[in-house]
């Protein structure tokens, strides 16, 4: 499952969550001013552990989460299926349903842009 850690002194060090993509919290979030959001793969138990350690735990909604480097987020099943892109179109690494049809074990990295446009 994915979810933020939102923090303004760095990402703490829980042992149980892997960072995969950091960004400044957007300006829109109210009292997110010099915060960064750290995008962790955890257990769904894992965040009310971090919650009553006293972090600011942020539950993911389907959508995308943009990046400070032109690449974000994509978020499905509130938080249980995401995809980390380098830009809009290129998947960097994602976690599916694993039942879904045509999955394929190991997966294969698609090119978007190639595929429609042959560019």
């Amino acid at each position: 499952m994915m979810f933020i850690i939102r923090s303004d002194a760095g990402m703490p060090a829980p042992t149980d969550v892997h960072v995969k993509v950091s960004r400044r919290t957007p300006e829109i979030v109210r009292s997110g001013a010099g915060k960064t959001d750290y995008f962790c793969v955890g257990a769904p138990e894992t965040m009310e552990a971090l919650r009553r350690k006293g972090l600011d735990v942020v539950e993911l909604r389907d959508g995308w989460y943009a990046d400070d480097a032109g690449g974000g987020v994509g978020i499905s099943g509130h938080g249980r299926y995401w995809e980390i892109r380098d830009t809009p179109l290129t998947v960097k690494e994602a976690i599916g349903p694993a039942d879904a049809p045509g999955a394929v074990e190991g997966g294969e990295e698609v090119n978007v842009r190639k595929a429609i446009f042959g560019v």
